[in-house]
């Protein structure tokens, strides 16, 4: 099934995002954070592009895309362009196809220090063309509520996603945001822009300073004053901070489901008891 389809069940769809262990580490340990995410029984499970990128990167992608699909869940796999190859690509679609993962997520992926690696797919929108072109794969997209960082304005922001959605992206999952408005402005904007596909809500639980500081430095999300005021407070409690962003997420879901959003997309950075807390608190409302 498609990821789109979810979004015709008449409910709001709900989903989480796991990633592979370091390169350090073996995939076992992703085991039990995939056991507590199953227990919520979400519409699909994403799994990010295996540590520090590479011809080999996708293979725990594969592994674990394949094991979600073991516990009944629809699985989306993340493929970037960053340093692909056609023959690479080609290859780890394949892969993905032979393991019954039927979903991918086409990313360009972060940029890395120094100068960025060859890629046969210079954006998203050509590695969605290419997937389309030659495999029976839905295939998702990212969006950024507050327009992708490298961007020059907004406009050009949203034709370049609309491009994306015409290689073939049949539903978007949005970049994390702290501002509701953000999202709802985004939104207006795809609308506006011809694009009808599924938007999805990311939404991260902050449960520390160091969490946001890093991720804020990747995407560029703004931190509304309520939000500043939140780790100012409790950035240096490590329990407080921890209750007050699962907090902060839950009050973010509610609003946007209170607002009609087609679905909440929750960065769990493999941790299924914040998700658990946040799900137990939004449950009744999807």
């Amino acid at each position: 099934m498609a990821i789109a389809d979810c979004f015709r069940e008449g409910h709001t769809v709900f989903s989480c995002e796991i990633f592979p262990p370091k390169k350090e580490g073996p995939i076992s340990t992703v085991y039990e954070t995939l056991e507590g995410l199953s227990q919520l029984r979400p519409d699909f499970i994403s799994v990010t592009y295996g540590a520090g990128g590479g011809p080999g990167a996708g293979t725990a992608t594969v592994e674990i895309a394949a094991m979600v699909r073991r516990y009944g869940i629809q699985p989306l796999a993340h493929i970037t362009c960053m340093g692909a190859a056609r023959q690479q690509t080609a290859a780890l679609l394949d892969r993905l196809a032979g393991a019954g993962v039927d979903s991918v997520l086409a990313l360009r992926g972060d940029r890395t220090p120094g100068p960025p690696p060859v890629s046969d797919f210079p954006h998203a929108s050509d590695l969605t063309a290419f997937i389309r072109s030659g495999w029976d794969l839905s295939v998702s997209g990212a969006c950024y509520p507050e327009g992708h960082f490298e961007s020059e304005s907004l406009v050009e922001d949203t034709l370049n996603l609309r491009k994306k959605v015409e290689a073939g992206a049949g539903h978007l999952i949005s970049q994390l945001f702290f501002d509701n408005s953000a999202f709802y402005a985004f939104v207006e904007r795809a609308r506006i822009a011809g694009i009808g596909v599924p938007i999805q809500a990311g939404i991260m639980p902050v449960v520390n300073r160091r969490q946001i500081e890093r991720m804020v430095s990747l995407c560029g999300a703004s931190l509304p004053p309520k939000f500043a005021r939140m780790i100012s407070r409790y950035g240096d409690n490590p329990q407080a901070m921890r209750d007050a962003g699962i907090a902060y997420a839950i009050d973010q879901i509610v609003d946007l489901v209170a607002n009609g959003v087609q679905g909440i997309h929750l960065y769990t950075m493999n941790n299924p008891q914040v998700a658990r807390r946040i799900y137990d608190s939004v449950q009744s409302l999807l």
